[in-house]
């Protein structure tokens, strides 16, 4: 099977791991801090300074140390964040702990004894490891890190090490070096890391502490600065199929715009804003289209949604084609033709991909006007999980595609009516959905009915679609499809390698299948008269964060994470150094 490079929202998105290093909650880091500190003072105590009777004074000293100091680091933090400071110190306690033990291990093995020097050692590898994190992710600068950094490590020091051995500070000559070395190894990373986006970014740790902002405290303000001022502007097109009869409408969207880049920032809840602005009764659907058509701020957001409704009407009428279906290996096409204007609903479910290429859109849409259609809307279902979409698949979408269309050509028109009904009044509350909910259209042509489903998600756990075709089987419906919008909106933070969860991961299966069924059969009451459709087109500029910023952030990322292995490398090795001499 031919692959395909991995592109650079993928690179980036892959990193995306990384910030869950940290416990969920600073309640979790406090226990464990609490538990190292416990070992630390235990194994010193008894170890290296033989007193066991003073273990539980040193312990309560220790801690006392820990928690006051844990909330200075939090006043010298950029926005003053007591959390940050608390997973700051376990793992730096646990650093601490790991040099002693470590230290204990290498006097066993190389029969010498167990000195104060392992543990002035690890007090500078904290202090290290601190400069570290006050630089890219708390926002200090190196000097201010240099001072600050010691304020923890020295202050619990003290109160670990009984007062008579205090004197060995300055005399443990070795040691001090050991802790320069490392000072300066951090030193040095901190400010290559920091430059590791240049030219093309200012500071790495900017936009590091603008995101870590941005998902903490669910502020955008600081990153949608930073991207807005690299973004361009774009004219930006939004397709429409309106169906109305009397005072009932329905509008199925298409936005060329892509949700994202993730909640909160820019365009991530585009879908159900858009659904709103359309009075709940609409399908956003996802268009062929990437991350380079992202929305930057909620001010570009505006400008979008303000324009949505002036629109040019491309065609209308009263009839439409029965649907076609068309299958080549997992390659799915279903289509409909109102008047001289295609709809193609494009699927790889239940073995799913990554958003599809645009040249999937270009090449159909020049196959479309050879086939003398007015025009072509095609969706990108997004209904399983997958990678980057493989060459055979992609040829085979195509392929699936255009046998579609040509089928669809062939096909008699018939007046139409349509139902739809949605979740609104419900009351569905899970993590993996969106504020939109789910929906239904049927479709009655020929007298036969037709149902599309659509679901304000970030896709769907591979399978779920087809659970919920199989059910609407069993009770004579026919399901044709079922479309998420790819909202990157999420109701609380998401510690999963996704950063999202998909629509089935966890809500089950037997609930969703239940909510589409009852609310095809609330379409399906709706569904009564012949109906009107008119296919609309929107054009607006806006700025868009185009595919070059996407690279240049890679990039940075990439080089951070280079520079951080080969530092990481040289640390341990140094450390290693440290416990045989």
């Amino acid at each position: 099977m031919t692959t395909t490079p991995i592109d650079d929202v993928t690179k980036i998105h892959r990193r995306y791991s990384l910030t869950l290093i940290n416990p969920s909650s600073f309640y979790h880091s406090l226990i464990i801090s609490i538990i190292i500190v416990t070992l630390l003072v235990g194994i010193t105590n008894i170890y290296y300074f033989n007193e066991k009777q003073d273990i539980v004074f040193g312990l309560i000293k220790v801690i006392a140390a820990l928690l006051v100091t844990q909330y200075v680091d939090s006043r010298f933090t950029k926005n003053k964040e007591y959390s940050k400071s608390i997973h700051m110190s376990l793992f730096g306690n646990a650093l601490w702990l790991l040099t002693i033990i470590s230290g204990l291990v290498s006097a066993n093995i190389f029969d010498k004894i167990a000195t104060i020097t392992y543990i002035i050692e690890g007090m500078f590898l904290f202090s290290s490891f601190r400069i570290g994190i006050f630089t890219t992710t708390l926002g200090l600068d190196i000097k201010k890190s240099w001072i600050v950094c010691f304020i923890q490590p020295m202050a619990m020091f003290f109160a670990l090490v009984p007062n008579n051995w205090w004197v060995y500070i300055l005399e443990d000559i070795t040691a001090i070096i050991y802790g320069l070395t490392f000072l300066a190894i951090a030193t040095t990373w901190s400010i290559l890391t920091d430059r590791a986006g240049r030219p093309y970014m200012r500071s790495t740790h900017e936009l590091i502490q603008a995101y870590l902002s941005s998902i903490s405290k669910n502020d955008p303000h600081e990153v949608e600065s930073i991207i807005e001022k690299q973004s361009k502007k774009a004219t930006v097109s939004t397709s429409q199929l309106r169906l109305y009869e009397g005072r009932d409408e329905f509008r199925l969207i298409l936005p060329e715009i892509h949700p994202g880049p993730y909640n909160p920032i820019g365009g991530s809840n585009i879908p159900y804003l858009i659904y709103k602005n359309m009075k709940s009764s609409a399908m956003i659907m996802h268009s062929v289209s990437d991350h380079s058509l992202n929305l930057p701020s909620k001010q570009e957001v505006g400008k979008y949604l303000e324009n949505l409704n002036e629109n040019t009407i491309l065609s209308a009428g009263t009839k439409c084609t029965e649907p076609a279906v068309t299958q080549i290996n997992k390659a799915r096409t279903t289509g409909f033709i109102f008047d001289n204007v295609a709809i193609l609903f494009l699927s790889l479910s239940p073995y799913g991909s990554e958003d599809f290429p645009s040249s999937i859109k270009n090449k159909l849409e020049a196959f479309s006007k050879n086939c003398n259609l007015e025009s072509v809307l095609i969706i990108d279902c997004h209904n399983a999980m997958g990678k980057k979409i493989s060459v055979e698949d992609e040829n085979d979408l195509l392929e699936s595609a255009k046998k579609n269309l040509v089928a669809l050509i062939n096909k008699e028109k018939y007046v139409f009516e349509f139902g739809y009904a949605n979740s609104d009044n419900m009351n569905l509350q899970t993590t993996d959905l969106g504020c939109s909910g789910i929906s239904i259209l049927c479709l009655s042509i020929n007298a036969k009915k037709y149902f599309v489903g659509w679901a304000d998600s970030n896709n769907m756990e591979n399978g779920v679609r087809e659970k919920i075709v199989n059910k609407f089987i069993e009770n004579g419906y026919n399901l044709l499809e079922i479309c998420t919008s790819d909202t990157h909106y999420t109701t609380r933070s998401v510690r999963n390698k996704n950063g999202y969860y998909q629509f089935g991961a966890i809500t089950n299966y037997t609930d969703i299948e239940r909510w589409y069924l009852q609310i095809a059969k609330n379409a399906l009451i709706k569904t009564k008269t012949s109906a009107f459709f008119e296919i609309l087109q929107n054009k607006t500029e806006v700025k868009v964060m185009g595919s070059t910023i996407y690279k240049k952030y890679s990039k940075a990322v990439d080089n951070s994470i280079i520079i951080t292995k080969i530092f990481l490398v040289l640390s341990t090795g140094f450390f290693f150094f440290t416990m045989i001499h």
